[in-house]
């Protein structure tokens, strides 16, 4: 049976949240972000194991090495991190050749992307356990949707159209996909801005498997907010279902 990889490129530097460290390594309930995501992969059953691609010069991850010492053996770290999520990724995949085979999974998920919950992810394994090529957690557009153009004086935006929601969907992480085919689709197309663009462009089409809005990725400063909120509504969720299964 093919095993299930799972590589999260960190390499990024997060500078549209305007913070001083990259947006990976900032607080969310005492913990880095990271550390969310990594909580999640590496105490999922499917998963063999877990690598972080860490930009060569990264100065934030042995900060916490106690904190990804919990994880034991299931996590591994590659400073291999490119300019770009696709070659991060790219290189991730070379680094990992002699342990994965062709027909293996690779899980590819954002490291900004804290709220991923154990249910979504098993989701996503299951519906693609049988799959050829493999897809990615996605939402269906619900709101309207606007094309914008820059107001000629430079006061801002203005409408240039609506545009027609139906069939949209927005793409979101993990993307899961055949070792094999995503390593080859990334070596000919890393112009991307995820992993299913570069499958897209190699000839697949790949499966999008329903998930919900809640699997948000912090990019701007109230993002971490809601982040946080969601995350703490589950951990009450999960304290008031104990105290209910031990009474």
């Amino acid at each position: 049976m093919a095993q299930c990889y799972a590589i999260i490129p960190a390499a990024g530097s997060g500078s549209r949240l305007g913070a001083e460290l990259p947006k990976q390594y900032l607080n969310i309930m005492g913990r880095p972000l990271l550390w969310h995501v990594l909580n999640v992969f590496c105490h999922c059953p499917e998963i063999v194991r877990v690598w972080v691609a860490l930009s060569p010069g990264d100065a934030y991850w042995s900060e916490w090495q106690t904190l990804w010492q919990t994880f034991g053996d299931r996590l591994g770290v590659l400073f291999c991190g490119g300019a770009s999520r696709a070659k991060s990724v790219r290189n991730a995949l070379a680094a990992v050749g002699d342990t994965v085979l062709p027909d293996d999974w690779v899980l590819v998920h954002d490291a900004a992307r804290p709220c991923l919950s154990p249910a979504m992810l098993d989701h996503l394994v299951t519906t693609l356990a049988e799959d050829a090529v493999g897809g990615l957690l996605a939402a269906p557009l619900a709101d309207t949707l606007k094309r914008g153009e820059a107001v000629r004086d430079g006061a801002g935006v203005q409408v240039r159209e609506t545009l027609p929601r139906a069939g949209l969907w927005l793409a979101q992480t993990p993307q899961m996909f055949r070792y094999g085919l995503l390593r080859a689709a990334l070596t000919t197309h890393d112009a991307v801005t995820d992993e299913a663009g570069a499958m897209e462009a190699a000839g697949f089409a790949p499966r999008l498997v329903d998930s919900d809005i809640s699997n948000l990725k912090v990019t701007y400063p109230t993002d971490l907010a809601l982040a946080e909120w969601i995350l703490r509504g589950r951990e009450t969720q999960e304290t008031e279902r104990q105290k209910h299964d031990n009474t």
